[in-house]
């Protein structure tokens, strides 16, 4: 059960974008169509799992056994900079077409708040199962990553899904463009804290 609180919690009720608001900057700059905000999405899922275990790792077996807490974030931006290397080099190697696509915001994986916002919050947040809280094991860790990321893709593809159809719609000329899109964004932060009374 706790699994199931984990997952439907990450992906609906703490949605990394739409609740916690981490990774915008990504989130705004690739979901003009749904071929670019699905690849951006697959990078950021394969990043934020893979990070999380190498740094959860790390966190548990290196730095805490010597008193090295503080250099957690230094430590997490390292592996995420590189994982976000070999993501780049697989996707200019794979799909030439989608790293075009991506342009410069493949690199910004590196800066995505949300990769180093689920490191830090696996090894430091302590979560609440039946009333007790306790820290994350290995395996709820890599399922909170898991479902972080797909949380993020959805709210993604989604909103790149409404950005389409709102490019092939009449809109008042004061709110073309950005705008529409933070109000539409907004509507969807509204809409899923609908899922709060869930968990």
């Amino acid at each position: 059960m706790e699994y199931f609180a984990i997952i439907i919690s990450a992906i609906f009720v703490n949605n990394i974008l739409l609740a916690q608001f981490l990774g915008i900057c990504p989130f705004l700059g690739v979901s003009n169509k749904i071929s670019t905000a699905t690849g951006m999405s697959g990078a950021v899922c394969f990043v934020i799992t893979l990070a999380t275990l190498v740094t959860y790792l790390i966190n548990q077996y290196l730095l805490v056994p010597f008193g090295l807490e503080f250099l957690q974030t230094i430590a997490f931006i390292l592996v995420i900079a590189s994982l976000v290397q070999i993501v780049e080099i697989v996707l200019k190697k794979i799909s030439p077409s989608l790293y075009q696509a991506l342009g410069i915001f493949l690199p910004l994986i590196t800066t995505n708040c949300a990769v180093l916002g689920v490191a830090i919050t696996v090894v430091t947040k302590e979560f609440t199962f039946g009333g007790t809280a306790h820290m994350l094991n290995l395996g709820q860790a890599m399922v909170y990553a898991l479902a972080t990321s797909v949380g993020y893709g959805i709210a993604m593809i989604l909103f790149a899904g409404l950005r389409e159809h709102l490019a092939g719609n009449e809109v008042p000329k004061p709110f073309r463009g950005l705008p529409i899109a933070l109000i539409t964004v907004s509507m969807m932060a509204m809409a899923f804290l609908g899922f709060s009374g869930m968990v």
